[in-house]
C-alpha cells in the first residue's frame, strides 16, 4: 500500500462498511475510522438527530468537511456514511488517492436490513419502492467503486477474506 494509500468502504447504509472495515482493520493492525460515529462525536448528537433538527443539507456539508479531512490521514481504513461516496468532492479524491471496495448485496437483502431502522434517516418513513429506488440510483454511483464485493450469501469471513487477497495483490 502507498503510504497515502487508505482503504476506503462505501455501499448503502446495512451493507456492513463498519463492521467488515473493522475486521480488516485489526487484521492489517492499522488504524480504523467510522466517518458516521466521528461526526456523532463532534456534533455530540445521533446522525438521526443531525437530521431532524438541522436537516440533510446541513449534515452533508459537515460530512464533507469531516470525510475530506479523514482522508487526509495514512494507511487507515475508512468507513464512509452510505451517501458520501455520492458527493463529487469525496468521489474524485477517493477514485484519486485510496482504495475503495463498494459492499455490495442483493436489493431485497438491503431493503430488508434498512427498513425498519429508527437510525437511518434517509430511509426513515420510506416506502419498500422508494427504498428500492434509492438502493438503484445509488449503486450506479458506488460501482464507480476500484473493487465491487459481492457480498451476497458469504459469510463475514469469506468477504474479509475476498477484501484481504485484493488488497494483497494490489
Amino acid at each position: 500500500m502507498k503510504s497515502k494509500e487508505n482503504l476506503v468502504f462505501l455501499g448503502m447504509m446495512g451493507s456492513g462498511k463498519s463492521s467488515i472495515g473493522l475486521i480488516i482493520s485489526k487484521k492489517l493492525n492499522i488504524d480504523f475510522i467510522d466517518v458516521d460515529q466521528e461526526i456523532e462525536k463532534k456534533m455530540g448528537m445521533k446522525i438521526s438527530k443531525i437530521f431532524e433538527n438541522k436537516g440533510e443539507m446541513y449534515f452533508r456539508e459537515i460530512e464533507e468537511a469531516s470525510t475530506l479531512k479523514i482522508l487526509k490521514k495514512n494507511k487507515t481504513v475508512i468507513s464512509l456514511g452510505g451517501g458520501a461516496f455520492l458527493n463529487d468532492k469525496i468521489k474524485n479524491e477517493i477514485l484519486k488517492n485510496h482504495i475503495s471496495f463498494w459492499l455490495n448485496w442483493d436489493i431485497k437483502t438491503l431493503v430488508d436490513r434498512i427498513k425498519d431502522s429508527q437510525k437511518r434517516p434517509v430511509a426513515f418513513n420510506a416506502s419498500k419502492i422508494e427504498l428500492v429506488e434509492l438502493i438503484q440510483k445509488r449503486s450506479i454511483v458506488y460501482s464507480k467503486a476500484m473493487y465491487k464485493i459481492d457480498c451476497e450469501n458469504l459469510t463475514k469471513n469469506e468477504i474479509v477474506k475476498n477484501i484481504l487477497k485484493i488488497y494483497e495483490a494490489h
